[in-house]
């Protein structure tokens, strides 16, 4: 039987809270049929965070004895469709999965060629809309399909609000096992439970002290970089700005300007949408190398007459993803040279 939020092994039922089981009723309508107030009701109920039950950690770095390491928290996809589920019922939302491969990526870690799988996830919920997002994974990796359409739907998900909470979260040094797993659990911040963010708490109204003291273990030896919930600066803004040599600057300040509708990443005020622009620049880069590849197979002549049928000059134009990805699919649906 299915436990909280889809875990296996548990008689319990899943974790529907009494929002949800109020709201499920009210969208058995069609999409048509919601008011505004209602789509409002909806989208406030999806940026709820998941029980604290069904929040997992996962070690993201660890220090040079081994002994420690820097953990995020995270919820599985069933927690998500648990939730649409009890707000929506199963036919309130659909997805779409369509997945692809690409070759010759370099894996940093080993410095190996590898090919990645890429999954993209439509996600549309009645009334509300459709939005598409992409994971991915290497080749190598038994479970590639499956990490790459979990990590798609869940960042699809996050356009509409559901698990967009995660996004604040810069990471808690903790104590590890000897399989580099967190020995205790950290404590989750209460506006990051459901409890907690109902009251109206969020993540800017924590100060520093507060949310450092949170997420600080009892040991002596934790370095000195101690993550913390991300209020106004998440400090992805350093990665972003990395962003604008590999991606050229048409395609960087196109990406800015698309996502955040600013110039410099320095003026985004929202962690989430510096999440997103991350996202985006780095779904760029993989487009670049992408076309890379394609070019390697099937030469540089076709090139200029792609170009021209999009009406761009030249490749050092190409400001928006959309663009960079017509080039890409033209490219490598040509034969290769002979």
């Amino acid at each position: 039987m299915t436990a909280p939020n889809g875990h296996a092994g548990s008689s319990s039922q899943p974790h529907v809270n009494r929002a949800d089981n109020a709201l499920a009723s009210q969208h058995l309508d069609s999409g048509a049929c919601l008011t505004a107030d209602r789509v409002r009701q909806i989208i406030e109920d999806l940026e709820v965070p998941f029980d604290s039950s069904v929040i997992e950690w996962r070690v993201t770095n660890t220090a040079k004895d081994k002994r420690r390491g820097q953990a995020i928290p995270y919820a599985d996809q069933r927690a998500y469709t648990d939730r649409l589920n009890g707000l929506m019922t199963p036919g309130g939302w659909t997805r779409k999965y369509t997945v692809h491969t690409s070759p010759n990526f370099q894996r940093s870690k080993d410095q190996t060629t590898v090919a990645k799988v890429f999954v993209t996830c439509e996600l549309t919920i009645f009334g509300l809309g459709s939005h598409s997002a992409t994971g991915e994974e290497w080749a190598d990796d038994e479970n590639a399909g499956t990490s790459a359409e979990a990590q798609a739907f869940k960042r699809a998900s996050c356009c509409f609000g559901l698990g967009r909470y995660l996004y604040y979260f810069d990471g808690v040094w903790v104590d590890l096992d000897d399989r580099k797993r967190p020995k205790k659990a950290p404590q989750l911040p209460l506006w990051a439970t459901p409890d907690g963010w109902r009251k109206g708490l969020r993540p800017q109204s924590e100060s520093a002290s507060e949310t450092k003291t949170t997420f600080d273990s009892s040991s002596s030896q934790q370095p000195s970089s101690i993550g913390s919930a991300v209020s106004r600066n998440s400090g992805l803004v350093p990665q972003i700005e990395a962003m604008a040599q590999p991606l050229g600057r048409a395609l960087y300040r196109g990406v800015l300007k698309a996502v955040a509708r600013v110039w410099e990443p320095k003026e985004i005020n929202d962690a989430t949408v510096e999440q997103r622009v991350l996202e985006h620049m780095q779904a760029a880069e993989r487009g670049l190398q992408r076309l890379q590849s394609a070019l390697e197979r099937v030469g540089t002549e076709p090139l200029a007459r792609i170009l021209s049928s999009l009406k761009v000059v030249s490749l050092d134009r190409v400001d928006s993803i959309e663009t960079l990805k017509l080039i890409v699919l033209a490219l490598e649906a040509l034969p290769p040279r002979s």
